[in-house]
């Protein structure tokens, strides 16, 4: 039996995106109507968290009142709103916070305006944190209902390939070092999540496609609870597929969080993984069939060797030093220590070539696009680019 195919083919259902309207207005610094560009999604608003000023589009959730509230009943103040794609949307991670300043109170504040849970509105304003969540800040127009027509949001099923041609269009006939410096700019617009988002996030992006109350353990490859979350024993906890250590980030926002490589995992089997490189041979992991350690590696099991190559290939690409978190990079060493380097390179490259993406990594990868971070893993959707940058 081929339980490769038996233990990871994902099928797990999509939420279809109702459309948001982000019409990018005008420049930073610029006063004056707003002018329709490019239209985004609100998860593509909450990702381009950058200072621009756009004109949004989304249905009303409730009142936030802090990171990870927002009231939907008893309101307290007309001082802001969350939107959505979705008008029944219930993840914070995925509601854009939008103030609502004395000149729209009386009409777009919720303890005046209860009725307006539900309906569409429209805001032009600063894409930037409000209540240290995703925002749009000091809007200089609100109206009820759609704004500008948008333009079509990714699609919701990846291509046979797996491979939006225009989100890696600036990568697009580039290879080495241009490469590499063109996926560094796509991929490091993201929406940055919280080490406590990351348990929900997990039990979305890992999901049993045979079992939507299971998540699958990456080096285990057991099906087990979403709520058998924790530190105890034989509970499944976050594992750091680039181990922490090498970088020193810890969990802070940033590399730490990043889902693109957070898996869940046993607790025994991630803390015997710990920090080690990863390499071929070993001893065999009683809790984890197939895959093997020693004294300074660890090798996991054949189904999951081209995801782990892809995850770190990833890390690679996004921290490259310029935004405050270390410059992470793989290399051929197995003895990196605390050092933001990763190995062995030359086993991830062909593991990569011998374990290509199947359907629930690339399930995953579009998971983590539309719903968490708003950023893919390059090399899901295009295994092929790690050889042409470390060749």
């Amino acid at each position: 039996m081929n339980m490769k195919r038996v233990t990871r083919s994902r099928s797990g259902r999509m939420f279809a995106a109702v459309v948001l309207a982000v019409a990018v207005a005008i420049p930073l610094g610029v006063t004056g109507a707003a002018s329709a560009a490019t239209t985004l999604t609100v998860a593509q608003a909450l990702a381009a968290q950058d200072g621009r000023t756009a004109t949004v589009t989304g249905y009303v959730i409730g009142q936030p009142t802090a990171t990870n509230t927002v009231l939907t009943s008893g309101f307290t103040a007309d001082t802001a709103i969350a939107i959505a794609d979705q008008a029944s949307e219930t993840g914070t991670s995925r509601m854009l916070y939008v103030q609502v300043t004395a000149a729209w109170r009386s009409t777009f504040g919720l303890l005046g305006n209860p009725s307006l849970r539900g309906r569409q509105v429209t805001a032009t304003g600063t894409l930037t944190a409000y209540f240290s969540h995703g925002g749009l800040k000091n809007p200089s127009a609100m109206s009820l209902g759609g704004g500008a027509t948008p333009s079509p949001s990714p699609t919701p099923t990846p291509a046979p390939t797996g491979t939006p041609d225009a989100y890696y269009a600036a990568a697009a006939g580039k290879t080495g070092p241009a490469l590499r410096t063109a996926l560094h700019g796509i991929i490091r617009v993201q929406t940055k999540l919280s080490y406590d988002q990351v348990w929900d996030a997990l039990k979305d992006t890992d999901q049993d496609p045979a079992n939507p109350a299971n998540v699958i353990l990456l080096y285990s490859g057991r099906s087990q609870s979403k709520t058998s979350n924790g530190g105890g024993a034989n509970d499944w906890n976050r594992e750091h597929v680039w181990a922490k250590s090498h970088g020193d980030f810890g969990t802070a926002t940033g590399p730490g969080t990043d889902v693109h490589h957070l898996r869940p995992e046993d607790v025994s089997v991630n803390s015997l993984r710990g920090n080690k490189d990863f390499d071929a041979g070993g001893g065999a992991v009683a809790e984890a069939p197939g895959c093997y350690t020693d004294a300074d590696s660890f090798e996991p099991r054949d189904a999951v060797k081209g995801d782990v190559a892809r995850m770190i290939l990833y890390m690679a690409i996004r921290y490259e030093g310029g935004d405050g978190w270390p410059d992470l990079e793989p290399n051929d060493s197995v003895s990196n220590g605390s050092a933001p380097r990763l190995g062995r390179l030359s086993k991830l490259l062909t593991w990569n070539d011998q374990d290509p993406p199947d359907a629930f990594e690339q399930r995953r990868n579009q998971r983590i696009y539309e719903r968490w971070q708003g950023n893919r893993n390059p090399f899901v959707d295009h295994p092929e680019w790690a050889r042409s940058i470390w060749s």
